[in-house]
């Protein structure tokens, strides 16, 4: 019999489709911001920065996330891209 092969329909193709469409997104609503001021950025979600230090060692967590149409549009057309696999 022929040999069958994993479609790649995973969480890390998941993932892969929503940053590749976000950060697609976000360039073009950072080039078309100047001719449209509606199309950029608009708000800012996320964590704040926060450092544990135990002396030996120092970790920094944080995470931040900034949203536009152009980026809204990009993480939905990457998860219907996903979807179509």
């Amino acid at each position: 019999m022929g040999k069958t092969f994993k479609t790649g329909k995973g969480p890390g193709t998941l993932l892969i489709l929503l940053l590749a469409g976000g950060v697609t997104g976000s360039v073009l609503g950072a080039l078309a911001a100047p001719y449209s001021p509606w199309l950029k950025n608009f708000t800012n979600i996320g964590l704040p920065t926060t450092t544990l230090n135990l002396l030996f060692l120092q970790l920094t967590f944080g995470l931040n996330m900034s949203l536009g149409p152009l980026t809204v549009l990009g993480l939905l057309i990457g998860f219907f891209l996903y979807r179509k696999l």
